[in-house]
Formats: C-alpha cells, sequence, structure tokens
C-alpha cells in the first residue's frame, strides 16, 4: 500500500540524529526523549544516534559514537569539541543507517541537519529537521561568536545553507516559524510542532505531603519560607546572573522568600557567588536533577522563574512548570508569550528589578498566584500533551513519505485509525531495543 499524504498506513523506522550528550536531562534532550517515547507508544521503531558520553535511558535504542578517552565531561551548548565530535558521529549515523535501512530521517540541531542533509542524500531517505532556534543567535548567547564579526557572517551564511537541506522542518515556537519565513524558507515546508509534557508525571498530586517536608528538610529549606523554583541550565543567557540579581531586591523586602535553583553545569560557580553576595541562607544550588525526580523537586515552588534571554529559543522548562501548577515569571520574549499566554508574569527582557518586582508581585498575591497555576495546568492538559503532539509529528511524517514515495519501503504492518499498530500485526523486529 503505497503511503497517503499527511497520512500514515504502516509504522516507520525513524533515525534519530542527535549531536549532543544524550540523555543530560535538560532542553532539547527532553524533546528528543518524550518525542521518541511517544512514537515507540504508537508501534513506531527509532534509533537514535548520538555522542558517546550521555546516560543511557532504558527502553530506547540508542547508538552511541565511538568514545573519545579525553571527552567525558558532557557538551552543553556551542563548543570547538563539537567538530571531532560530530565528525565521528558521522561515521555511527551512516554505519546505522545502513544496517536499520530508516524509512526517514529525523535530524536535531543544526549539526544533526547538516549530517542528515548528506546521509539524506547518499540512502535517499527523506529529512525533518527539528529547528529550536537560530545556530547563530545561539552561538552569540553562547559568547561563543562576536557580534557583528566576519566568522558571524561566514556561520549565518553556513546556518541558511543548512536550513535547506532537509525535506521538512519542524519548528519548536511558532516564532522560530515565523524567522523562517522572514528569511525566505517555503512556508509549505515547515510546520509548528510546539514543546509539549507528561500532564502525569508533571503533577502537584503526584507528591505527598510528606515527601514535600522531607525535601524542604534535606535542602535546609526553613518551614515558613515561600521557595521560588529554578530548574535549568546555569548560564548567563539562561540569566543565571540576573536570577541572582533579582533574588538580592527580592529578599529586602521579603526575607522569608527561599531561592531553589536546579540545574548544572555552573552550579558550583553560582553557589559560590551567591555565598559572596550574602545569600547562602537563601538559596540553595542541588546540581543536576534526574528528568524523572523534576516533578518532586518542582513541587516545593510557590512560584517558578524563568529568566532566560534568548529571544530565538524555545524555552522547555516553561511546560514543567505549568504542569505542575506553578506561576511563572519570565521575560517577555516572543516564545514565552507563546506558551504562557495572558496567564504568564513578564518582566522587560534583562531588567532584574523589573523581574524580581514580579515575583514580589505573586507572593503578595498568594490566592492570584495559585489561580493562575491552576489555570497554566489547565492549559497544559488541554493543549500541551504529547499525546496530542505525536500525531502532529506524524502529519510531517506522513506528508513527506507521501510525497517522496520512491524514498519509502514497503512491507510494513497497515496502522490502524489513531496511528497505532494493530495488536496482531508482526513488528519489524530487525533492531530490537536496545542501548551500546
Amino acid at each position: 500500500m503505497s503511503p497517503i499524504p499527511g497520512k500514515l498506513t504502516r509504522p516507520l523506522r525513524v533515525l534519530m540524529i542527535a549531536p549532543t550528550s544524550f540523555f543530560a536531562d535538560y532542553g532539547c534532550h527532553v524533546r528528543i526523549y518524550e518525542e521518541t517515547r511517544a512514537l515507540l507508544e504508537l508501534g513506531h521503531q527509532v534509533t537514535i544516534c548520538t555522542y558517546h558520553n550521555g546516560n543511557d535511558v532504558p527502553g530506547l535504542d540508542i547508538r552511541r559514537s565511538l568514545d573519545v578517552p579525553w571527552r567525558k565531561r558532557i557538551v552543553v551548548g556551542s563548543s570547538r569539541h563539537k567538530l571531532y565530535l560530530d565528525a565521528v558521529l558521522s561515521l555511527e549515523v551512516l554505519r546505522t543507517a545502513l544496517r536499520i535501512r530508516p524509512d526517514l530521517i529525523h535530524a536535531h540541531l543544526h549539526e544533526g541537519a547538516l549530517i542528515g542533509g548528506v546521509l539524506a542524500r547518499l540512502i535517499r531517505r527523506p529529512l525533518v529537521f527539528d529547528y529550536q532556534g537560530s545556530l547563530t543567535e545561539e552561538m552569540l548567547d553562547h559568547g561563543f561568536l562576536r557580534r557583528n564579526g566576519r566568522v558571524q557572517a561566514a556561520v549565518r551564511r553556513l546556518e541558511h545553507l543548512i536550513d535547506r537541506l532537509p525535506d521538512h522542518i519542524i519548528a519548536s515556537t511558532d516564532n522560530a516559524r515565523s524567522r523562517l519565513l522572514k528569511r525566505g524558507y517555503p512556508p509549505e515546508r515547515v510546520t509548528t510542532v510546539l514543546d509539549a509534557v507528561d500532564t502525569d508525571r508533571f503533577s502537584p498530586a503526584a507528591v505527598t505531603d510528606a515527601e514535600r517536608a522531607e525535601l524542604r528538610q534535606l535542602f535546609g529549606i526553613p518551614e515558613s519560607a515561600r521557595v521560588i523554583v529554578y530548574l535549568g541550565l546555569l548560564a548567563p543567557y539562561q540569566g543565571a546572573d540576573l536570577l541572582l540579581e533579582a533574588a538580592q531586591r527580592v529578599l529586602t523586602h521579603e526575607p522569608n522568600a527561599f531561592f531553589l535553583v536546579m540545574g548544572f553545569p555552573g552550579n558550583e560557580r553560582y553557589r559560590l557567588k551567591a555565598e559572596s553576595l550574602g545569600l547562602g541562607r537563601h538559596m540553595s544550588f542541588p546540581g543536576r536533577i534526574p528528568y524523572a525526580e523534576a516533578p518532586r523537586y518542582l513541587a516545593l515552588g510557590e512560584v517558578a522563574v524563568a529568566p532566560k534571554m534568548s529571544l530565538t529559543e524555545g524555552n522547555g522548562k516553561l511546560y514543567n512548570y505549568m504542569a505542575m501548577g506553578l506561576p511563572v515569571v519570565a521575560f517577555d520574549a516572543p516564545a514565552n508569550r507563546e506558551i504562557l499566554g495572558d496567564l504568564g508574569v513578564y518582566a522587560p527582557l534583562g531588567d532584574a528589578a523589573a523581574f524580581a518586582d514580579r515575583i514580589l508581585w505573586l507572593l503578595e498575591r498568594p490566592e492570584q498566584a495559585v489561580a493562575r497555576g491552576v489555570r497554566l495546568r489547565e492549559r497544559a492538559i488541554a493543549h500541551l500533551s504529547w499525546r496530542t503532539r505525536v500525531h502532529e509529528l506524524l502529519a510531517v511524517y506522513g506528508k513527506i513519505l507521501g510525497t517522496c514515495p520512491a524514498r519509502a519501503p514497503q512491507g510494513h504492518p497497515t496502522l490502524t485509525a489513531n496511528g497505532r499498530v494493530p495488536e496482531a500485526a508482526p513488528v519489524d523486529e530487525e533492531t530490537p531495543a536496545r542501548t551500546r
């Protein structure tokens, strides 16, 4: 049976390219994990090619590149090390593709799209690019490039070239899609597929009062403290420095405030900075939090904060905050507005004093804060579930396979109307789930 554009009639073999140290409990890793899990639940096969370092995840077929013994630390953001890591990963991607014969390639990050673009032409399979923001802007945010320099112009040209390689782009926000369209990308080849959240896992009801009390004691949080939570990467472009500046102002007006700042890689540096600012008794930096444990820690919060500074990237932590029923303070950026809507509490971009004032505004109005949190969770349940999002992703797969029938191998069982493999249907066992 030939595939119909926009509608899949058989389970797929998907090769995901993840040029990162998957899995490391943050950002794009969560999107890769949740997309994969949702596809697997519908009976599709997903193989992830990624760097040699990172945590294996039970139940996922993860193929790692050759070990680079001098590079064990997880790579976060832009890094010169990615040049050789991506070269080694390319070899594993080619080897895996020849073994599993994927129906399509799903690439994450621009490096993945470049590797996938070459592979797609070698094996004649369509390429989907999971676009989460501008490569050039990310490198500027990380301080890896100097603004308005010659290197920036060269990287911008490379980025535009990579953006033209895939058969279709899925953008993680409407803002990202709009930026692609402004650069002349064909609208019929880019679709917004927002991030989402598992609202069963991320639920305030999933954590007992006894667990909350135990965790508060573990972190030395006083019984009377008003807890503000942050969970994400700790770096200047994520607004970590501004968060400390805002915390000083908050504590001047609300001495019972306590900031639980969770994440890595700069947790020790920011802990020392907090100590030097006299904030040590009012802040805790527990470091990297396993994704599975995140709901327990977020449940300690009365208010959640997202001081990320980027105007082009998404902001995945917001989805988890929403599902936990937490009111959110964020900077006024397009992606934040798109996700939180009128329920977010916004400060002008980069204004630490205003950010602090917005936190205080919520702490001074607990009933309004709770009401906002409840409505944010309702919004997450109604519109931001992975069960809904995966069918949007499958519609893109169906579209490109339907328009590229010569690239789509046959011989798979037929899917039911809801996109699942029927129980009696044989599933191709060529690549059993494993990690190595």
